[in-house]
């Protein structure tokens, strides 16, 4: 049996986020999607996800779950055997990162979770990508499935993420960092970064025409360089 993997979905995602790559990745390999909406601290999110874990494991995360991932990290590095970074950041919240996060707690709390879905799909994928209705409705369906106190939950955790930079400098494992060209949130600078902090294990794939949600996006160039890591 191949070694086992964990895939860390984004904020307001859950499992369908990885639904392009799962039959490729399932091959022969068991498959740990972990659940990240029911706590507000990334230490218990981590705490979490290593009590559901098999002891060594291949670790991935997309956007929050790159957030997740660096925490796993801190707590129990030996047991990441590689790891993947797609369309995240190292760098740690600050007040102004963390303004519109406010901002669309207030609304998720007053009742508007509709309109920060709705403010939320504008950055998340390629400008091209926007009238992209069967897209829009599968990111829709995460974020309903989520919900809006597992969002507040997820926002309140990322508020207060350190600096990771310091992670990926310790690094000497296989590490795949990914992010989409057009990707607004996490952009390419911020990759070219955390592979620079990694260093020679470390492998920068940058994937034209994609925004955010690459895995969704670019379906099959994303699998593609998973396997590759994967080996």
């Amino acid at each position: 049996m191949k070694e086992p993997l964990v895939l860390v979905p984004g904020l307001s995602c859950n499992a369908a986020l990885y639904a392009p790559q799962w039959p490729a990745l399932a091959d022969g390999r068991p498959i740990l999607v972990a659940d990240h909406a029911c706590d507000d601290t990334l230490s218990a999110i981590g705490q979490r996800l290593l009590a559901a874990a098999p002891p060594r494991f291949a670790l991935c995360g997309l956007s929050m779950g790159g957030y997740v991932a660096f925490e796993v990290l801190r707590q129990a590095p030996e047991r990441v055997t590689r790891l993947a970074l797609l369309d995240t950041s190292a760098k740690p919240a600050t007040p102004e990162t963390n303004l519109p996060r406010e901002q669309m707690i207030a609304l998720a709390e007053r009742g508007a979770f509709d309109n920060v879905t709705t403010l939320l799909w504008q950055k998340l994928v390629a400008p091209a990508r926007l009238t992209d209705e069967p897209l829009r409705l599968l990111v829709r369906g995460m974020a309903d499935e989520v919900g809006a106190e597992g969002f507040v939950r997820q926002q309140k955790a990322i508020m207060k993420r350190p600096d990771s930079r310091p992670v990926l400098a310790g690094l000497s494992i296989p590490v795949l960092v990914l992010v989409g060209e057009e990707d607004e949130i996490t952009p390419p600078a911020e990759a070219r970064e955390m592979a620079g902090l990694v260093g020679a294990g470390a492998r920068l794939a940058v994937v034209p025409g994609c925004g955010h949600l690459s895995t969704l996006e670019a379906p099959e160039a994303v699998t593609a360089d998973l396997l590759r890591w994967l080996g």
